[in-house]
């Protein structure tokens, strides 16, 4: 992959090897589940719906990988600090609406910068969240490939 994820871009070449590895890692688990790869804006490059997978976790997997972006933290770092009392309670209103629980990973580059991320919705949040890190772990192995 010379050149894929060398740059600050994801090409829709590496988006959708991302969201291969994900597809498969749902399909071992016997999963259906939404996948959403977005660019360093946030804006969307690659999606999957499995067959069978929810319509309401369309917009709940975009909406994980915005948010991942947005904050350049997993969702799963991030819900802690928006539960009530805490000081990002009620984030998940703003930028046109964010989802603050596991299932949403930045795409890093080795000198840290984040280039885009990665959310999947469609089963539990735990389920969630192995699914979007076997996609992030593609994204990993095409910057040393």
């Amino acid at each position: 992959m010379d050149g894929i994820a060398r740059t600050l871009e994801i090409t829709l070449e590496l988006a959708q090897s991302i969201i291969d590895a994900s597809v498969q890692r749902a399909t071992e688990s016997d999963l259906l589940m939404n996948v959403a790869v977005v660019d360093a804006g946030s804006n969307l490059k690659a999606f999957a719906r499995m067959d069978g997978a929810w319509l309401g976790s369309i917009d709940v997997a975009w909406k994980k990988a915005r948010t991942a972006r947005y904050f350049d933290m997993e969702t799963a770092a991030l819900s802690p600090m928006a539960q009530p009392g805490e000081p990002l309670y009620h984030v998940e209103f703003s930028n046109g609406g964010l989802i603050t629980f596991p299932g949403g990973i930045p795409l890093q580059l080795e000198d840290g910068a984040v280039v885009g991320a990665i959310g999947v919705s469609g089963s539990t949040v735990d389920n969630d969240q192995a699914v979007a890190e076997a996609g992030a772990r593609a994204f990993q192995e095409a910057l040393t490939s």
